[in-house]
């Protein structure tokens, strides 16, 4: 029977509002209850947990709370019904976000700028940015209680995590497991990349590029220094000289735009054809 001895300490109205979840963290550092969980007991069943990895060059923000807090039921629920959790943490190295960063930080934009201070030193200076947050990741899954490894955490760009997705992209082909096939993406012509959804999300718009169109006088529509060029008609009852105009050479295909001013009529040519 109870001696009438409060069990727990008294919250009164001038304590701070984390007060007592403070404690409770305090209390499970000292008792180092975290420990013993990374380490199975005989027969006890085993639940493999991998955190789907943060991108540490970012800082984390509520959003991420909100994720974790549900992602943290199922492996809490299947350790309550007596199995052990490999709680697996994990970076994400690769990716758009990573180079953008870094980006900014070098003061430049696009392919060119980073072939010219050459592919290997921009992929080292991406290396060494995706980790600059990661103190606050830690802090962030330590104060909301979502246990997780990070002594011993994958790394998407170490060689053991790449040469482990080729493994299992090798075991699903000789299964019969892939197949070929085709998707439609987003493209980002500054970055020249196609994107993911992800990265969509992070900020893609939709916009509009000029195109030019340069109008010239022919002199023969179908034969032009002496040469056939092409098979394109001018319009029915044109007079004078027709014009054509925005197609280019270095391309695979253009728009030609036959006509005498007063409406063009337009088809479809291969690079040259004019």
């Amino acid at each position: 029977m109870s001696d009438g001895t409060p069990r727990y300490a008294v919250l009164t109205g001038d304590d701070a509002p984390d007060k007592l979840e403070t404690a409770l963290l305090e209390q499970w550092d000292r008792e180092r209850l975290f420990n013993p969980t990374n380490h199975p007991q005989p027969g006890q069943p085993s639940f493999v947990f991998y955190e789907g990895p943060p991108t540490a060059n970012g800082r984390p923000g509520i959003h991420h709370v909100f994720a974790r807090t549900l992602k943290d039921l199922i492996p809490r629920h299947r350790a309550m019904k007596g199995a052990h959790i490999t709680r697996k943490a994990g970076w994400d190295t690769h990716g758009l976000p990573v180079e953008i960063e870094v980006e900014k930080a070098l003061g430049i934009s696009g392919k060119r700028d980073i072939e010219q201070i050459g592919v290997a030193e921009f992929n080292r200076r991406c290396r060494d940015s995706v980790f600059t947050y990661r103190g606050d990741w830690e802090r962030l899954s330590k104060r909301m209680a979502y246990w997780l490894n990070y002594e011993e955490p994958y790394i998407t760009y170490s060689n053991d995590y790449v040469e482990s997705v080729w493994w299992a992209l090798s075991t699903m082909h000789a299964k019969g497991l892939l197949v070929q096939g085709h998707k439609i993406l987003p493209y980002c012509p500054r970055c020249e990349t196609a994107l993911s959804s992800h990265e969509v999300a992070q900020g893609y718009k939709d916009v509009e590029d000029p195109s030019t169109y340069i109008a010239l006088d022919l002199v023969d529509p179908l034969h032009i220094g002496g040469s056939h060029r092409g098979h394109a008609r001018r319009p029915a009852g044109a007079d004078g000289p027709g014009r054509a105009g925005g197609f280019s050479s270095n391309l695979g295909g253009g728009v030609a735009a036959l006509g005498n001013g007063g409406g063009a009529e337009k088809k479809t040519c291969n690079a040259g054809t004019l």
